[in-house]
């Protein structure tokens, strides 16, 4: 009985918010996917949900991968297998996890992923090259939240503005993330804004060029109205049900008896 009771879940799900956001930007998902009876772990990243940006000086893109390793590594205590969800800056968190636990990772749902993001400043645009060099003279960026409507806005806490430091390091995490597609392998569905402004659309070729999954193993479902923030504006609901049919899928996956992903 003590063993039973003890017994890990088959499927955890490990979600990853974005930059300067909070777990409250991807709460939506929480309870639908407890209701499946997985255990969910929606980490807080260094720096962010504090009473100001200013908590963010200083913090890297190592620290995010620390805390997202912390939270991922607590929930295989609970879970054989974990399915990763990651929202813009937390689905290139969510490719780093998956090329580096590839044994414990079932699959990834990434929701606008960050690998090209729309600022001329960002790599592989026209003006990265001065993204450092503005740095040193510009202490500050200021951040304006996007939505489709003016009913959603203020829907999530999220900084106004950030040290420009720390946006340096997400464009570093972004270069350090590249090189790694190839090394991941595992199924992957792919929830991206065909409108947005915040991460250009092509971030999709870009991924599915480079990464390791089959095709087989890999899709994408193209939102046509919202804009970055998928879990809080207009189409949160047609990505919440997207996401959970991917998850009872996967649950499905290989488990004719016990309901267990080998």
């Amino acid at each position: 009985m003590a063993e039973q009771q003890h017994a890990k879940a088959p499927v955890g799900v490990l979600i990853i918010h974005g930059f300067s956001a909070t777990p409250e930007s991807v709460a939506i998902l929480e309870k639908p996917l407890r209701a499946l009876g997985l255990p969910v772990s929606l980490p807080l990243l260094s720096g962010h949900g504090a009473s100001s940006p200013e908590a963010l000086r200083g913090v890297t893109f190592h620290d995010w991968i620390a805390d997202a390793c912390r939270a991922f590594q607590a929930l295989a205590e609970k879970a054989d297998k974990i399915i990763i969800v990651g929202h813009s800056m937390g689905g290139l968190i969510a490719l780093r996890l998956a090329a580096q636990f590839a044994g414990t990772v079932d699959s990834l749902v990434l929701a606008a992923p960050a690998l090209r993001l729309a600022s001329l400043l960002a790599p592989g645009r026209p003006f990265h090259f001065a993204a450092a060099p503005l740095a040193r003279v510009i202490k500050r960026w200021d951040i304006k939240p996007v939505f489709t409507g003016p009913d959603y806005l203020g829907s999530v806490a999220q900084y106004a503005w950030v040290p420009t430091d720390a946006i340096l390091s997400l464009f570093e995490l972004i270069g350090a993330t590249l090189p790694l597609l190839g090394s991941v392998t595992v199924p992957v569905i792919l929830l991206q804004n065909r409108r947005e402004t915040t991460v250009r659309s092509e971030s999709v070729a870009m991924l599915f060029n480079r990464i390791g999954t089959s095709h087989a193993e890999r899709s994408v479902i193209w939102l046509e109205r919202s804009e970055h923030q998928i879990f809080c504006d207009c189409e949160r609901e047609e990505a919440l049900r997207a996401i959970l049919a991917f998850v009872s899928g996967r649950l499905k996956h290989d488990s004719p008896h016990a309901g267990r992903i080998s």
